[in-house]
């Protein structure tokens, strides 16, 4: 086998190994004294293999990826480790027992690509910070391993380590031992390989054992973090110990009153929603560096990604995600960590389910009450994408084998998914599925489960038959467009009739059952300025056509929603009247849920050609000022992005750009001082400026060097913002290295550090561009440095600079992701795909290389890009041709291979 199929494991070996093995515990030894990249690990394992007679020599076998073997011994004989080709330690079945202990002494690798064990030296002090992430299969990165969610077992680690450091695990934090004390009683736990040892004074942390745990959500963190605790009460009556962390350089932005408030309402609305008490000893929470994720849901121990720690003033709109992000997480120890899939076939009902009580918790027991909104604007506007790309696949998707989770992290999991389960309630009723949720934890505590293990608690105390809706909704891939279609009586003014039509755009996607509401929005008596929804129609929608029993007597609303409240998961089409009105008066909707809605039903128009960019860029702007939820602002400055930059011809976005950037100084002059909207539109000022534009950015610059620009009150030009105006700059050619050098000197922080990254890889010099390129394809950088290099390499003014790295990409991407580890090399092909130059000449070379490639991670991402030039063809096609304002049905519009 090669490399690749060894660290491969597929459902077949997984199911195999589940069936003639059960691991009872894990004891783990680290030894992160050593100098250099790697540490020593030692691991026993004691498990059963009553069944050993049925299992096939070849799924025999443990794993774990490192540098080496030391030495290995099962029940008692020395195993070879010549044989050992970095991922999997055969374990003979000659020599397996009904009770084994297995010992694997071995050399481990820090990485700096965030999975296994990362490793970060801080530029301030010099300090070094170690942190785990372990999901999907990195644990054997760390300790040896059957690395699969359904071999759960007990772990108990033991750390050696600096003893000025802080190591954090599943359980609580014991005391440090001295090694010098252990020495003296003539037990160190360390190995004989002194060579390795740096110097200095060590200590050993030796943890309780946890309980009965899948692998991928135990952790290690450890390092000199600064900490501040607290508790939680439980419904039991038990205090939780809560514990913040974060680097010491960083510790005078760690704001513990607002991180603890969220999780205290987090542990209150999550013990009596699900009626099960927390079932761990403590709740860190550890916000540590180059994270690539926003967060994982270690038992007890979950990191977060820095950036979560606040520099300066943000938008409230990142301080909602960091809480939903809490939540999300803290859902986990529950369903995910309490309760965890039997095969990443169900990573979906994992993160769905914690997406979906995240936002319901959130909307119920937090400040955050329009969270729903942010949940309409976010996260069903990645789903929509997802879904409508030529790699969209059910929900319950069949995981064959790790690489196949590893791509599934995606819109159809994650958003799809939380869209479809908060259908699901509407479908069942709320108090029904909380039942059934509360009776699943009870059954099945710290074991693993299948999906239909949910539904069947569902079913049971709801009295509805899921099979059939569980088959249209999991199994099938695609969405359902639903579209009014309105006739008056022979007034003109009222309803005679009112039906739904339900379409799909393709074949395999099923008409599926919908319960929706209809709203009919009215000019509010008191406010006549506002659009307020005068009647609620609450329905079931089934089949092609469903008749909406409308009170006689009523009139034609100014706007008919279909899917208001958004409960269902589906592309609303808006009839012609309501169309219009939505376009001229869509800041005048009182209910931000609703506007998200009609947001989303222009966005889809535009995105499928049926209105044009220019049309719905000016929409955009008229009604951007008046916008007042944060998250939504947040996701209509991204689309406008996307609007102007791929969907609208290069030959007049200079025009438009032009119109954009004075519209957005517009706004961010007018907003209120200090305010969240001030922020956000001085952020997209300073990505679209240019020209003349670029020396009003110049000045706000300067102004924060001896004071505040008069025409932004209150605006604090934090490390941040200061590092993307000048980012901005170079770009244009309006600074370069000498003002980038200066930046740097001035913030000599990890994220200084990483923004001089960016704005090096932004100067627009074509010898600039060719070094940076060089930099990105041959050497060995950190995880979030290449990620800030990309962001800057692309920053460009004329896009012209870019286009020799057009054919470089396309000729060194399939060996750049056969070199690389999944997430490097993801953040590589993603990040660098030409997908700005909007042309034929680029989808053929996509298309070509997709073709060639053997990497079947790699063949999702270049078709997914190759989509999005597709669709982006497409839009500006329409451009050309559809005039702007102008739209119609989008019920029958015809696609393939949406993006």
């Amino acid at each position: 086998m090669t490399t690749s199929q060894l660290l491969n494991i597929t459902a077949t070996e997984a199911q195999a190994r589940a069936t003639a093995f059960d691991v009872e515990s894990y004891q783990v030894e680290l030894d992160l004294s050593w100098d250099g990249e790697v540490f020593g690990s030692r691991t026993e394992v004691h498990f059963t293999a009553a069944d050993r007679a049925s299992i096939a020599p070849e799924y025999s076998f443990i794993d774990f990826v490192g540098d080496s073997l030391r030495e290995v011994s099962l029940n008692g004989i020395n195993l070879p480790t010549d044989e050992y080709h970095g991922a999997r330690i055969a374990l003979p079945v000659e020599h397996l027992a009904d009770t084994n202990v297995l010992v694997v002494d071995a050399v481990a690798r820090y990485t700096n690509t965030g999975e296994g064990l990362h490793r970060f030296v801080d530029p301030v002090d010099n300090e070094t910070y170690l942190y785990s992430q372990f999901e999907v299969p990195d644990s054997r990165r760390v300790f040896t391993v059957f690395e699969q969610p359904d071999l759960k077992a007990t772990f108990q680690f033991t750390v050696i380590a600096p003893d000025h450091w802080t190591v954090i695990s599943n359980q609580p934090t014991p005391d440090p031992i001295p090694l010098e004390l252990l020495a003296g009683a003539g037990v160190t736990g360390r190995r004989d390989d002194t060579a390795h040892h740096s110097r200095g004074h060590l200590a050993r942390w030796e943890f309780t054992p946890t309980p009965r745990l899948s692998s991928y959500v135990t952790a290690l963190i450890a390092g000199p973090y600064y900490s501040v605790h607290s508790t939680a009460t439980s419904t039991t009556g038990r205090e939780i110990p809560l514990g913040l962390y974060c680097r010491a350089s960083i510790a005078e932005y760690l704001d513990g009153d607002n991180l603890f408030e969220i999780t205290r309402q987090g542990f209150d609305f999550f013990e009596h929603e699900f009626n099960t008490p927390y079932p761990f000893e403590k709740y860190d929470q550890l916000f540590v560096p180059e994270f690539n994720a926003g967060a994982m849901e270690n038992a007890g121990a979950v990191t977060f990604l820095e950036d979560y720690v606040f520099r300066g003033p943000v938008a409230e709109q990142l301080v909602e995600r960091r809480a939903i992000t809490i939540l999300h997480e803290m859902a986990h120890m529950w369903f995910g960590d309490l309760v965890t899939m039997r095969w990443w076939n169900d990573l979906w009902l994992n993160e769905s389910f914690a997406e979906f009580v995240s936002h319901v918790a959130a909307v119920q027991n937090t400040r955050f009450d329009q969270a729903w909104t942010t949940f309409s604007a976010v996260e069903k506007t990645w789903a929509y994408r997802q879904d409508q790309l030529s790699t969209t696949h059910p929900i319950v998707a069949d995981i064959r084998d790790l690489n196949d989770v590893l791509v599934n992290f995606d819109g159809i999991t994650y958003a799809k998914g939380a869209s479809v389960l908060r259908q699901l309630v509407a479908y069942v009723g709320h108090d029904a599925f909380v039942e059934g949720v509360r009776r699943y934890f009870h059954t099945h505590a710290y074991g693993n489960t299948a999906l239909k293990d949910l539904l069947g608690e569902l079913q049971l105390a709801s009295g509805r038959d899921l099979a059939e809706w569980s088959e249209l909704w999991l199994r099938s891939s695609g969405i359902n467009t639903l579209e009014p279609q309105l006739q008056l009586a022979e007034d003109g003014e009222t309803i005679s009739c009112l039906q739904i039509l339900q379409s799909s755009q393709h074949s395999e996607t099923p008409l599926r059952p919908h319960r929706a509401v209809v709203g009919c929005y009215r000019n509010d008596p008191a406010h006549p300025e506002r659009l307020i929804r005068a009647e609620r129609i609450e329905l079931d929608i089934t089949g092609e056509t469903t008749e909406v029993h409308v009170p006689a007597g009523t009139k034609v609303p100014d706007i008919l929603l279909v899917n208001d409240e958004d409960l269902t998961y589906a592309k609303v089409v808006l009839d012609p009247d309501s169309a219009r009105t939505t376009i001229d008066r869509l800041s005048d909707v009182a209910d931000s849920g609703a506007r998200a809605v009609l947001w989303g039903a222009l966005w889809h128009m535009t995105r499928d050609g049926v209105l044009s960019a220019s049309a719905f860029i000016s929409t955009l702007l008229k009604h951007l000022g008046a916008e007042t939820h944060s998250s939504l602002i947040f996701t209509l400055i991204r689309q406008l992005n996307t609007a102007l930059n791929r969907y609208v011809p290069a030959s007049h976005q200079p025009q438009i750009r032009h119109t954009v950037a004075e519209k957005l100084w517009e706004l961010a002059t007018a907003a209120p001082a200090g305010s969240d909207t001030q922020l956000q539109f001085f952020k997209a000022f300073i990505l679209h400026a240019r020209h003349h534009q670029l020396e009003i950015l110049s000045e706000v610059l300067s102004y924060g060097a001896h004071g505040q620009d008069p025409r932004l009150p209150g605006l604090v030009l934090s490390d941040e913002l200061r590092w993307d105006a000048l980012t901005s700059l170079v770009a244009g050619g309006y600074a370069g290295v000498t003002e980038i050098e200066a930046a740097a000197q001035a913030d000599t922080t990890a994220t200084g550090a990483l923004s001089r990254h960016k704005a090096m890889a932004a100067r627009p010099e074509a010898q600039a561009k060719a070094d940076t390129w060089s930099r990105l394809v041959e050497a060995d950088m950190s995880n979030t440095t290449q990620r800030q290099t990309i962001i800057g390499f692309n920053r460009v003014h004329d896009r012209a600079v870019l286009e020799p790295f057009i054919d470089q990409y396309f000729e060194v991407i399939d060996t750049v992701w056969g070199q690389r580890s999944h997430e490097m090399a993801e953040t590589f092909a993603e990040g660098l795909f030409p997908g700005w130059d909007v042309s034929e000449s680029t989808l053929e070379k996509a298309s070509t290389v997709l073709a060639s490639t053997n990497h079947s991670a790699l063949q999702r991402v270049l078709a997914e890009n190759r989509d999005d030039l597709i669709r982006s063809l497409r839009a500006q096609r329409a451009f050309e041709t559809t005039p702007s304002g102008n739209h119609r049905s989008t019920g029958s519009t015809n696609e393939t291979n949406d993006a």
